[in-house]
């Protein structure tokens, strides 16, 4: 009965962390199709810069910087933020045309 119990947990788990992964991927997915919307010409440059700052995710916190493209908390309030990748994206990109349409805010450079 033990070895019966354990197989079924082992299967649960292996379930749900292959439908996690399928999950992670279908929202990296998502966030890289919106990315490239936002940014137009530019979009493979942002991308390349939000996989590096925060592996394409909205929820990546390195202490004061958030979200996609790790904004921090003055510029968040300047440009605008949010909790999904439209917000995310589009104060990134007002951010971006503030700089100069150059990527010398970011730690992360497209090239």
């Amino acid at each position: 009965m033990r070895r019966i119990l354990l197989a079924l947990a082992i299967t649960a788990a292996l379930a749900f962390s292959s439908s996690a992964a399928a999950s992670t991927e279908g929202y990296r997915q998502t966030n890289t199709r919106v990315i490239l919307a936002v940014f137009g010409k530019y979009g493979q440059q942002a991308l390349a810069v939000a996989r590096c700052e925060s592996g394409l995710t909205v929820w990546a916190r390195n202490g004061q910087y958030l979200g996609l493209f790790q904004m921090g908390s003055s510029e968040r309030r300047i440009y605008g933020h949010g909790n999904d990748p439209w917000a995310q994206s589009r104060a990134a990109y007002r951010y971006f045309v503030a700089s100069g349409r150059d990527w010398s805010p970011w730690s992360c450079k497209p090239w």
